[in-house]
């Protein structure tokens, strides 16, 4: 999932998608400067990873996000965090008990 998320052309793609309402490829597309079939690869990369997922309406493929994926992602980043804060405190702590 953070393979996924680490490429700026992907990240901008769910950025894109955050705004809640599922989006086609030509609707993603536009202002971008890569091509529709380049975006298409992108979006099967994020679906493989479970961010996102698309449905067929009409003659349209609709993309949206999938809003538990990310959740999943917060959640690990910020156990992450914990962890981090936790080590730098007994780093602190360590230090600053040295004379």
């Amino acid at each position: 999932m953070f393979a996924a998320l680490g490429d700026p052309t992907r990240l901008e793609l769910v950025a894109r998608l955050c705004g809640g309402a599922p989006l086609s490829i030509t609707q993603l597309a536009a202002g971008a400067d890569i091509t529709r079939q380049a975006i298409t690869k992108h979006l099967h990369v994020l679906e493989e990873a479970g961010l996102v997922h698309s449905a067929r309406r009409g003659r349209q493929q609709l993309w949206e996000l999938d809003p538990a994926q990310l959740a999943e992602a917060r959640a690990c980043l910020e156990q992450i965090g914990r962890e981090w804060e936790n080590a730098l405190g007994r780093l602190r702590d360590f230090v600053e008990g040295q004379p």
